[in-house]
């Protein structure tokens, strides 16, 4: 454990601020002084520890995988990317499968984690169109059905806190009203959802976009479809690959443009083949994987989610969000998601009484500490405090 840091470059939600920072029980005590706080080189930011709110696996685990070893492994390997909390994400499988992996998450919760703390689940799918399944297996998916989403949420524990639907087949809004009911962030993806239909549900409660452009109605002159409505639709919190192969430079700087600050949300997306090296075959659920030129791909060459680290996704969007300051930047991956799942009054800031979660980089976001509860869980190899 660490007390603190003094007179550093702390990132506020509203800018940097030189100040100190004091740390008591993992939690952030205050900016006064105290005795054995830690002095920073010029140029080191103190920054809140990234979220990732849709991730499916990293360093050859994978969510689905149902075991603790490979909730472990994910733990570890996030924080060398500055993530300190994440939504352990599932797939489009059989019941089966996604039940075991629930249950995982469930039991994996009540321990320490080693890097990286798991903050519940993003569901996503099987509740999706088959039209715009992308990589989730079709024969799995399903109509949102309230009664096999409440046995998901109790066999969860109560921890899914997003769940990615296709309002379009939500006979009766009923699906949509269970999640509001119980406090579940209700995210529209995989979704033939026309556009007028999408504005309705964004009105309805609605609230977020599973990773804007991919799999999902795409904007056209006679119909905004999925894309448009959330690109008008102010409020929507806006998830986003910025990998460039997901959605081109050009697509990236248009959400930039058209969306408020507060809106998007950085994600990865990332399956179990990232840290895996070029070539490298893994595993989406059931499906197969390979590491092809900075992506995943399936085998019939469909993206299959992304090897993105949040770090890189900092470094890809800023030159493209003019006007955009370095807190705007990190608000991207903190408060940002914090506040799209609810949890921005532990998580997200480094505001006194939250989690003393925060990660040290300089400005071009590289990565050299990550410290989660006050404990330094991962330390880049030459850096010395």
């Amino acid at each position: 454990m660490i007390k603190g840091f003094q007179n550093a470059s702390v990132v506020f939600p509203t800018g940097v601020k030189k100040s100190n920072l004091v740390f008591q029980n993992g939690k952030i005590q205050g900016y006064g002084e105290e005795e054995g706080l830690i002095s920073l080189p010029e140029g080191i930011y103190v920054a809140p520890g990234f979220i990732d709110e849709h991730i499916h696996g990293a360093n050859g685990a994978d969510v689905m995988d149902g075991k603790e070893s490979s909730l472990d492994t994910m733990s570890k390997a996030l924080v060398q990317e500055g993530v300190t909390s994440f939504l352990a994400t599932t797939m489009t499988e059989s019941m089966e499968n996604i039940e075991k992996a629930l249950g995982n998450v469930r039991e994996y919760q009540k321990k320490e984690a080693p890097g990286a703390r798991i903050i519940g689940v993003h569901l996503e799918g099987p509740f999706i169109s088959p039209t715009f399944k992308g990589a989730q297996a079709l024969e799995f998916i399903r109509k949102p059905n309230v009664e096999e989403l409440d046995r998901l949420v109790k066999l969860s524990g109560n921890s899914i806190r997003e769940v990615t639907f296709a309002y379009e087949r939500d006979e009766n809004g009923a699906f949509l009203e269970y999640c509001k009911n119980h406090d579940i962030v209700a995210s529209l993806g995989h979704s033939d959802c026309p556009g007028p239909l999408a504005i309705q549900g964004f009105r309805s409660g609605i609230h977020c976009i599973t990773h804007l452009y991919n799999a999902q109605r795409r904007f056209h002159h006679r119909d905004v479809g999925v894309t448009g409505a959330a690109l008008l639709t102010d409020g929507v919190k806006t998830e986003l690959i910025a990998d460039f192969h997901h959605s081109c430079k050009e697509a990236v700087e248009f959400v930039f443009k058209n969306k408020k600050k507060e809106d998007i949300v950085l994600i990865s997306d990332s399956t179990e083949a990232k840290y895996l090296p070029e070539g490298a075959e893994a595993h989406l659920g059931s499906q197969k994987i390979f590491v092809s030129n900075g992506v995943a791909l399936l085998e019939d060459g469909t993206i299959a989610g992304s090897i993105l680290h949040l770090d890189q996704a900092l470094r890809n969007v800023s030159p493209l969000a003019k006007g955009y300051t370095f807190a705007d930047l990190i608000n991207l991956v903190s408060l940002n998601p914090a506040k799209n799942l609810g949890l921005e009054k532990e998580i997200g800031s480094l505001e006194i009484g939250k989690r003393a979660d925060c990660v040290l980089l300089d400005s071009s976001f590289e990565v050299l500490m990550s410290i989660r509860d006050g404990k330094v869980v991962y330390q880049k190899e030459g850096f010395a405090l």
